[in-house]
């Protein structure tokens, strides 16, 4: 018998969490954590005495919901007031203080549990608030008016991520000299001290060694996905998503280095064979959106989503982490870390290690080296690293040489920085490939010469085999190109572009059936792929005869690309050889009307399948086509 869905209600909810725990814990780990034990037990009392109740103790955090919203807000109060007062004797970097969040919304209570979006609105407007301040929503601020002596600060629209329409948020601060009035006579029964030492206990648990890790449950819960609903089939190893991370420093010129840290833990965590990993070009798809967990999840058939926020100063870096089983909806870990700008370059390693011991992967010892292996330890070089590749990804002829001047800037700060050289060497390959190279010739040995030296730094670096094996394609070398990026998916199994790029060679080789599998499995790890994967899904699916499922890949292709000219050079071929003349002359329009230049004598010339039956199919088709 089914269960209908479990029962909604209207309240607020008080979530507070410590600002610069990991700092205060790494100045005198002992003494934090006897002041924030106190602190709690302190905590909870002031909640009960209004009305509320406590759900989570959570590490250095604390959630609670009340049935009345002046309750909540005026409780949020009082508890700064107290932890001031409690701090006022305390030197600067010794005091320890709450940002709180308080939101009125709808949630879901479920064995002694609370979730939802009114949960998840309050944790994130907690992370807005000031150290020792409050942070409310505009459903709070409408219910409560006047009702409290409270001064409010309008913060504007802020987009929370998990929920689809921005939330408007205020600053809320008591007005100078007023009295907050006494809590309401609703006051439960306070906790026995024995449930205080077990959360004291709790927190010597979870403090690290400037690192905060607590463990489901958390603070809240995710709506859970549905297999039903999956758009493709579970696979049977461990499953995860990484979304952009949240650039929390208000700054978009800091973009890059927000998504450089994401791009780095999906690079990592595609190494380990244990594990299926979304593509980055399929999970950059949600960056600026507040798309629901379980929406990802069911999207790019995912069991976990990890998802974080990066917010950058000068001097310090502040990033958190959480990895969510979408299925269950529930947090499996969350971490946060407070670092200095030098750690940058080894919390991407400690979060890929957290994932995959979460998860319960068993690495052998290689494995774990090439895993945790630091392509660098010059931070400067990491910033001009991950710069770079934010500029190349615009794939235009500027960005890609500007690109190149940021690798080779890389490299000169840190000359055994194997993905940069690598990097650069692709740059060369690239202009080749574009068309906009000067001298191919010069810039294929190049390329060549920097995935050598690459390849002396770091045998294991996947994107120097991939450029070896695009390189010996150029030398019609095909099955020495096979092998090299076979080689590449070996060292980085969910790498979803090196996977195509094994299609691409395969069916250049001839081998046409073996391509569209590979083909298949990128895919898979890439919902959202670039255009240039059906690229190679049409011409495979001709060249085996196969016209329906060509035209189609092609067609889809020209949808998403229309002022390609390179769209309509096989779809016109492929409509000619399949017997469809009209559809190929309007194609071959299409494309001279892009390329009026366009010739097939100097097409043919830089060709590069190995089989001449396969260019020679293609170029009879171009003739039929007009």
């Amino acid at each position: 018998m089914e269960s209908g869905p479990l029962p909604r209600k209207l309240a607020a909810i008080l979530y507070a969490d410590v600002a610069g725990y990991s700092r205060l814990t790494g100045d005198d780990e002992d003494a934090t954590h006897r002041r924030l034990a106190d602190y709690l037990d302190q905590i909870g009392i002031t909640i009960e005495r209004h009305g509320g109740r406590v759900m989570h103790y959570a590490g250095d955090a604390v959630l609670a919901m009340f049935e009345a919203v002046t309750d909540a807000l005026a409780c949020a109060a009082r508890m700064q007031n107290d932890l001031k007062a409690r701090n006022e004797d305390l030197p600067d970097e010794r005091k320890v203080q709450f940002r709180i969040g308080v939101n009125m919304g709808d949630v879901i209570e479920d064995r002694g549990d609370i979730y939802g979006d009114g949960v998840n609105v309050a944790a994130r407007l907690e992370s807005l608030a000031e150290p020792g301040g409050i942070c409310i929503s505009e459903s709070v601020h409408t219910a409560v008016g006047n009702k409290l002596p409270f001064d409010y600060e309008f913060m504007g629209e802020q987009t929370v991520k998990n929920i689809a329409k921005p939330v408007n948020a205020y600053h809320a601060r008591v007005k100078p000299g007023a009295v907050l009035p006494e809590p309401s006579v609703r006051q439960k029964a306070r906790r026995p001290k024995h449930h205080m030492a077990a959360i004291a206990a709790a927190v010597v648990l979870v403090i690290g060694a400037g690192v905060i890790t607590w463990w489901q449950p958390w603070q809240t819960r995710e709506e859970p996905a549905s297999l039903e609903r999956m758009a493709f089939p579970l696979p049977e190893k461990p499953s995860v998503a990484v979304l952009p991370f949240d650039n929390m420093t208000g700054d978009p010129n800091q973009d890059y280095f927000v998504d450089g840290i994401t791009g780095g833990i999906i690079t990592m965590l595609a190494k380990v064979p244990q594990l299926f990993v979304s593509a980055r070009n399929s999970t950059f798809a949600y960056k600026g959106k507040p798309v629901p967990v379980r929406q990802v999840a069911e999207e790019l058939g995912v069991h976990y989503v990890l998802e974080g926020s990066v917010q950058r100063s000068e001097d310090r870096i502040r990033l958190n982490a959480q990895l969510i089983d979408a299925l269950t909806g529930h947090h499996v870990w969350a971490e946060r870390y407070n670092l200095e700008p030098s750690d940058i370059l080894t919390i991407q390693d400690q979060v890929a290690e957290k994932v995959v011991a979460a998860l319960e992967v068993a690495l052998t010892e290689g494995e774990q080296r090439r895993v945790r292996r630091a392509e660098t330890s010059n931070p400067e070089a990491y910033d001009y690293y991950v710069r770079a590749r934010q500029t190349y990804l615009n794939f235009t002829e500027a960005d890609i040489l500007q690109a190149r001047q940021l690798w080779l800037k890389a490299f000169e700060l840190d000359p055994k920085y194997a993905g940069a050289l690598a990097s650069v060497g692709y740059s060369h390959a690239m202009a080749v490939i574009s068309g906009f190279s000067d001298d191919p010739a010069e810039d294929l040995k190049q390329a060549r010469a920097y995935a050598e030296q690459s390849l002396a730094i770091d045998d294991t670096n996947p994107d120097a085999y991939a450029l070896m094996a695009r390189l010996a394609v150029f030398d019609h070398k095909y099955e020495q190109a096979v092998e090299y990026a076979q080689r590449s998916v070996e060292l980085s199994p969910s790498h979803a572009d090196n996977t195509a790029l094994l299609g691409l060679f395969l069916s250049f080789a001839g081998r046409h059936a073996e391509a569209l599998q590979v083909m298949n499995r990128a895919m898979r790890l890439a919902p959202y792929y670039p255009n240039w994967y059906m690229d190679i899904v049409g011409f495979a699916h001709r060249f085996l005869g196969n016209y329906d499922e060509a035209i189609n890949a092609l067609e889809q292709l020209r949808d998403r690309a229309p002022n390609s000219p390179r769209t309509y050079i096989y779809l016109a071929s492929t409509y000619a050889e399949a017997g469809r003349d009209e559809a190929a002359r309007t194609a071959a329009k299409e494309l001279l009307a892009r390329n009026p230049k366009f010739s097939i004598k100097q097409y043919a010339k830089f060709q590069t399948w190995k089989n001449p039956e396969d260019l020679e199919r293609v170029v009879d088709g171009l003739r039929k086509a007009g």
